[in-house]
């Protein structure tokens, strides 16, 4: 596997670039699909390297991660690769030390919750602290050999936010919400800092090759419409407007922010992705048409037999309607314990199925 540093390849070199298509609202033959998590846990191949090594060990080995992110490519034949990371790069490379427990999810030891705390939160030097990222990249884009685009990804500012002041996952983040209400001038200053190396991240990941990049807001949802339009809507916008890139697409996936569909459709990105609780051909009225459309299939009705899963894909694509800019995928990552086999089922399906929903009169 060859170390090149220019290996991205052109708009015109994709052999598929229906996922990009999709993405800034052209024709496509089909809707494209990939999916959300779909490299990891539920894949034998993934078991089976997961029995040799930690999960840490596997996101910052180049190869092993190059290996797992086409796993699926692979398997499944999808129209977009994701890289294989994970969103908590950047708070470690940050100076938080992390931990990974069994059951339990990742751990900041010391969290970041006074100025003091913040003052020690070092600056990302992107090509060295996070070369490991890069590299998986740049190796990756070389292995696809122009077959189809890779995905490039980061978290929000407030979804880093949220891990790095709570410590951990939580239910009520008491600690992240707590500062936004009693010391707000502190949260702005953290998120602003994270907004800047939130954006060089995803500007070295577009450099090193990736066709596109998603923003993971996962914890968007735990805020009220006037907290998410303050604390995580004007970050998203500030991380979009810095990136540098050509015509890459930027991705929003934003759980649970069903009141802010609309302004974030306002925010800079090519494409949102919608959770399964929102209606998709509502979340078309609202954005209107400013945006491209992915998901959002329910990732449990991959639990369920052949026919219930054809049949809920078919309500998926009847829910978006006919038209350009909409990229198939789930309402939030593929569940640990499914079926691959289901997961097959799901692409093939939509590959065929969705075509006479892109034929023009």
């Amino acid at each position: 596997m060859k170390n090149s540093k220019n290996t991205a390849p052109s708009r015109a070199g994709f052999k598929n670039d229906s996922f990009l298509r999709a993405c800034r609202k052209e024709p496509t033959d089909y809707t494209p699909i990939w999916m959300m998590r779909q490299a990891g846990r539920y894949l034998p191949e993934y078991q089976a390297l997961r029995e040799k090594y930690d999960f840490e060990t596997l996101y910052k080995t180049p190869e092993l991660a190059v290996e797992i992110t086409l796993q699926p490519v692979r398997r499944f034949d999808v129209d977009a690769a994701i890289i294989f990371s994970d969103i908590l790069v950047v708070p470690e490379a940050m100076g938080l030390f992390l931990k990974f427990h069994e059951g339990k999810g990742p751990v900041f030891s010391q969290p970041v919750r006074s100025e003091r705390d913040i003052r020690k939160l070092r600056r990302l030097n992107v090509a060295e602290d996070l070369d490991f990222v890069l590299k998986a990249i740049e190796w990756t884009v070389e292995e696809l050999s122009g077959d189809i685009p890779l995905i490039g990804f980061s978290g929000s500012p407030w979804t880093l936010f949220a891990y790095m002041v709570e410590g951990q996952g939580s239910r009520t983040f008491r600690w992240a919400k707590s500062m936004l209400y009693e010391e707000p001038e502190r949260a702005h200053r953290l998120l602003e800092l994270l907004s800047d190396q939130i954006a060089a991240y995803l500007s070295a990941q577009i450099a090193a090759g990736a066709g596109a990049v998603q923003i993971f807001d996962s914890w968007g949802g735990l805020l009220s419409p006037d907290l998410y339009r303050e604390f995580s809507l004007a970050y998203l916008k500030k991380v979009i407007r810095k990136l540098e890139k050509g015509n890459q697409p930027v991705i929003v996936f934003a759980k649970g922010v069903h009141g802010g569909i609309a302004g974030l459709a306002e925010s800079g990105a090519d494409c949102l992705s919608v959770d399964w609780t929102v209606h998709l051909g509502h979340a078309r009225r609202l954005t209107g048409g400013k945006v491209a459309l992915q998901g959002n299939l329910d990732p449990a009705v991959l639990y369920a037999r052949p026919e219930v899963i054809r049949k809920e894909a078919e309500n998926v694509l009847r829910a978006f309607g006919k038209g350009n800019g909409h990229v198939f995928n789930l309402g939030h990552g593929l569940l640990p314990d499914v079926d691959p086999d289901h997961v097959k089922i799901l692409v093939d399906f939509v590959r065929e199925a969705s075509r006479p929903f892109h034929e023009t009169p």
